[in-house]
């Protein structure tokens, strides 16, 4: 049984969840049930989640990347957190910026260039855009702060990663008080916080136990019963995904999100399955999909 009763039926009612702020440019998406395995629909839908926003499309994780989810009518959109030196909180899905911004340019004796050595103020100077394509050129690096305001009426859903907490003690506080400080977040059923850290994601459920949690990985199914205490969704990556693990996971209250599908025929395959979510960088293709 699911720890909490009515969870996974709140966080299934996120892709309805929309303000009255969104206009017509964003279509209102359509009903998804992140743990529809668990109920008696003979068709249940599937989450449409768009990876680090529209990934495919535009950088990742930028507000222009998650407006663009939006449009696509994702029915949620991820992310990945990061702190700064002094202790901001900035999307990045690497711990080096090199990848994805022109911080090797901009600071060329600061290798290895990793986030946590740069100051918020510094990482403002960077061009997070430019590598992905001209046309966003000079996207800057995001504080959770600003998509959180910027995506408050334009996306139903968020799924927060916190990504390598161990390098950033005390991460999980800092991000519990933004996520106060933006109260319609915590709306039932919108939110969802995961990470690889599981040890991370029980001290989270400490901080906000009314806040769900994600498992990234795939647990052994003997361990399901004791992180069924304090998580509500495992996230596994798609490769080696059974049907079988789907339904243990679903015996013990728990979803399953997985990743990162981008192949249509694979997503009908993980359909098929039972999965509740599936996470991608083609939210538009995925919608094809999830939407039958």
């Amino acid at each position: 049984m699911s720890r909490r009763p009515g969870l996974v039926t709140r966080i299934a009612l996120a892709a309805v969840t929309v303000t009255a702020a969104v206009t017509a440019a964003v279509p209102s998406p359509a009903t998804p049930t992140i743990s529809a395995a668990l109920t008696a629909s003979a068709a249940p839908a599937v989450a449409d989640v768009a990876h680090r926003g529209a990934s495919a499309y535009a950088p990742e994780n930028t507000v222009a990347a998650f407006e663009l989810a939006a449009r696509q009518r994702a029915d949620m959109f991820e992310l990945d957190v990061q702190e700064t030196a002094d202790h901001k909180l900035v999307l990045m899905h690497d711990t080096t910026l090199a990848r994805t911004t022109d911080v090797e340019k901009v600071f060329p004796g600061r290798a290895p260039w990793r986030v946590g050595d740069f100051t918020l103020a510094e990482i403002r100077r960077l061009d997070a855009g430019s590598w992905f394509s001209v046309d966003y050129r000079d996207e800057p690096v995001p504080t959770l702060g600003e998509v959180l305001d910027a995506m408050a009426d334009k996306a139903p859903g968020l799924l927060l990663e916190v990504k390598e907490p161990r390098l950033y003690p005390g991460v999980e506080a800092r991000v519990a008080d933004e996520l106060r400080d933006h109260p319609s977040w915590l709306s039932p059923g919108r939110l969802v916080v995961q990470s690889f850290d599981w040890n991370s994601m029980r001290t989270f459920h400490r901080l906000m136990p009314e806040v769900p949690i994600g498992l990234l990985g795939t647990p052994p199914i003997a361990d399901l019963p004791k992180l069924a205490e304090y998580a509500d969704l495992i996230n596994p990556p798609y490769g080696g995904l059974t049907r079988d693990y789907v339904r243990r996971v679903h015996s013990h209250g728990m979803g399953v999100l997985t990743w990162t599908v981008n192949d249509t025929a694979v997503a009908r395959r993980l359909v098929s399955y039972g999965v509740d979510g599936i996470i991608t960088n083609r939210p538009d293709a995925m919608r094809q999909v999830v939407a039958r």
